[in-house]
């Protein structure tokens, strides 16, 4: 299959074949990918497919340069996080609210993504696609209204590919690097509820077992090293690519905290003119929480509204803040010292799920008991690259 491009344009020349013609992971249905959208696509799908297997729910997967900006199961939302998700009174249904969550984790960061559904694509969110800016999506199956509403997006160049839910991938795996040919087994260690049973502190509740699986589940796709925060059956913040494993915690830390204060009533009760666009709102809304506006960004932004502009203060986001409990945190290797522990408390995290095996593994279980945050060894890392 001769692609659109490799990973940049300049690299013309780019193609994909299956090992096995008869034995295809996927087909593209409509549209050409480049390099890049078939990468997202081969990995998104993994995720959600083996998060349908784990959890038996819907799950969707957002993602961005090989990694996700959020992934999520289908349960039902609240009616704040309908409003800052600007789904309010629409009927979703299981394969769209999953979606709605994975793309809502991190809006700014699924500009332009490439979605994987677990379930055949209906015609609800195929309508909630349409209004998005995205750039195609992997699926087991569709509707035919749905194909047909995909294929007219993008002016016709939306990406549409059908996964082969019955692939069996070998199980060795080899790549090209540099004039080397690398090979290794396949990761085709499935993360199962069972990995959670060594818990070294306090108690896990349903809620957190359900959340630590999805998170450990979207690690194991996510380029290393990872940290990941999840709440209520969604991703809220993918800390990826850090050298510094205390550095993907304050990253998903960060984006946690803002995914929950674009749910703070000063927030939702921003005002903007008619005609402002959908994605120009979500984007307005967090820079409006980041605060850090420059002085063209204040004015543009006070062009945008239909009041005046009143800043959300340090004082009121340090108040919101503390509603934010029940978080789970999960990592793809050993957290090495207690400074993620103490940087994770800050956030809302009360469960923690990771390998174990560090040297410091004592101090780390010490700095969960301080803050009561239960954790659970898996001894599994999770790598990927």
């Amino acid at each position: 299959m001769r692609l659109k491009y490799g990973c940049n344009p300049h690299q013309a020349f780019a193609n994909a074949e299956p090992l096995n013609p008869d034995n295809r992971p996927m087909q593209v249905r409509h549209g050409t990918p480049s390099m890049i959208n078939v990468l997202d696509a081969l990995n998104a799908w993994q995720l959600v497919s083996e998060v349908r297997v784990a959890l038996e729910l819907p799950a969707a997967a957002s993602f961005k340069h090989v990694s996700p900006a959020g992934a999520a199961v289908a349960l039902d939302l609240s009616d704040d996080l309908a409003q800052a998700y600007e789904v309010q009174g629409r009927d979703l249904t299981p394969a769209a609210l999953a979606y709605v969550r994975a793309r809502g984790a991190d809006p700014k960061s699924s500009f332009g993504d490439f979605v994987a559904l677990s379930d055949p694509v209906d015609v609800a969110t195929a309508n909630f696609l349409k209004a998005v800016v995205s750039d195609g999506i992997i699926a087991p199956g569709y509707e035919p209204e749905a194909f047909e509403i995909l294929c007219a997006k993008k002016k016709g160049s939306f990406i549409v590919m059908q996964a082969n839910a019955g692939f069996q991938p070998p199980k060795r795996e080899t790549r090209e690097l540099f004039g080397m040919n690398l090979e290794q087994d396949r990761n085709n260690r499935a993360v199962v509820p069972a990995d959670l049973d060594r818990v070294v502190c306090g108690d896990l509740t349903e809620a957190a077992r359900r959340d630590l699986i999805l998170g450990l589940i979207a690690l194991k796709y996510t380029q290393s090293n990872s940290v990941g925060y999840a709440l209520d059956g969604q991703m809220i913040g993918i800390g990826a690519g850090q050298q510094s494993r205390v550095d993907c915690t304050k990253l998903a830390g960060a984006k946690a905290d803002v995914w929950h204060l674009r749910r703070h009533p000063k927030v939702l009760g921003l005002k903007f003119k008619a005609g402002v666009g959908r994605q120009n709102r979500i984007n307005w809304r967090v820079r409006y929480i980041e605060g850090d506006l420059t002085d063209g960004e204040t004015q543009a932004l006070q062009d945008a509204l239909d009041q005046p502009l009143e800043r959300l203060t340090d004082d009121e986001k340090r108040a919101w803040m503390v509603h934010l409990r029940g978080v789970s945190l999960v990592s793809d290797g050993f957290i090495p010292f207690r400074d993620n522990i103490d940087h994770a408390a800050r956030h809302g995290v009360a469960y923690v799920a990771q390998p174990g095996g560090s040297a410091r593994d004592r101090e780390v279980e010490a700095a969960c008991g301080e803050y009561a945050i239960a954790m659970a060894y898996t001894d599994l890392r999770l790598f990927h690259h």
